[in-house]
C-alpha cells in the first residue's frame, strides 16, 4: 500500500512539473500573438525579429513535454484516467507549437508590409482580432487546469466570433483590393495573417475539446457553430 501510494504521489508530481511546462508554453504562445500583432501595427521590425526568435523555446518546451510524458508512460505505468491526461497534455502541446508557427508567420511578414503603402485601418482590425483569439487561448487553456468542461464548450461557442471578425476582415481587403489595385499585394500579405490568427482559433477550441475529453471520457458530440466561410484569395497559411 505505502508502495502505491509513493508511485501516485511521483506520478502526481512529475505530472505538475509537465503541466507547468505546457501552462509556460501557453503564456509564450499568447505573448508571441500579441506582440507580433503589436509590431505589424507599429512596424516594428525588431519586434518581429524577437517574436520570431523566440518560436524557437515554444519549439523546445513541446519536445520537452513530449519527452517528459513518454517518461511518464514508460516509468509510471498510469491507470486509464491518468493515462488520458497524459495524452492530453501532448495534444495540447502540440496545438500550442502550431499557434507559435502561425505568430512567427505573422511576425515574418512585418517587414514585407512595411516596405508596402499602409492599408487604412486594417492592421487595428488584425491586432483587435489577435486580442479576441489570444483571450479564447487563455481561457482554454485555464479550463483545462479547472478541469472545468462547461468552460471549454464556451470557448468552443465563442469560436464563431472570430470566424465572423475573419470575414469581417475578408470583405474590408476586398473592398482594398478593389477601390485601388495598388493595394491588392499589401492585402495579400494581410489575408495571409488574418488566415492564421484564425487558424489559432480553431487550435484554441482543439484545446477546449480535449479538455472536455478528459473531464467527460468523450469528445463533443455536437458540431460547434461556424460562422459561413468566406473563400480565400489565394494565401495558404501553412
Amino acid at each position: 500500500m505505502n508502495t502505491e501510494k509513493h508511485i501516485v504521489s511521483s506520478f502526481d508530481r512529475d505530472l505538475e512539473g509537465v503541466q507547468a511546462m505546457v501552462m509556460k508554453m501557453g503564456g509564450l504562445v499568447e505573448a508571441a500573438m500579441l506582440d507580433a500583432a503589436e509590431a505589424l501595427d507599429t512596424r516594428d521590425v525588431e519586434l518581429a525579429a524577437r517574436v520570431r526568435r523566440g518560436d524557437k523555446v515554444i519549439d523546445e518546451l513541446e519536445e520537452r513535454i513530449h519527452e517528459e510524458c513518454a517518461r511518464l508512460i514508460a516509468l509510471r505505468a498510469p491507470t486509464a484516467s491518468d493515462l488520458r491526461t497524459v495524452l492530453t497534455v501532448m495534444r495540447i502541446a502540440a496545438n500550442l507549437e502550431r499557434c507559435g508557427d502561425y505568430a512567427k508567420n505573422l511576425a515574418k511578414r512585418v517587414p514585407v508590409l512595411n516596405e508596402m503603402a499602409m492599408v487604412a485601418g486594417a492592421t487595428g482590425s488584425i491586432r483587435r482580432m489577435t486580442k479576441t483569439v489570444v483571450l479564447l487561448l487563455k481561457d482554454a487553456l485555464d479550463a483545462y487546469i479547472m478541469r472545468d468542461a462547461h468552460m471549454a464548450q464556451d470557448v468552443r461557442m465563442r469560436d464563431q466570433e472570430v470566424d465572423q471578425m475573419y470575414n469581417a476582415i475578408f470583405r474590408e481587403f476586398l473592398t482594398h483590393m478593389l477601390e485601388d489595385t495598388r493595394n491588392i499585394s499589401a492585402c495579400m500579405h494581410l489575408h495571409f495573417i488574418a488566415k492564421n490568427i484564425e487558424r489559432v482559433g480553431d487550435h484554441a477550441t482543439g484545446i477546449a475539446e480535449q479538455v472536455i475529453y478528459l473531464v467527460t471520457g468523450a469528445m463533443p458530440d455536437e458540431e460547434r457553430p461556424k460562422d459561413s466561410a468566406i473563400p480565400s484569395i489565394g494565401t495558404e497559411a501553412g
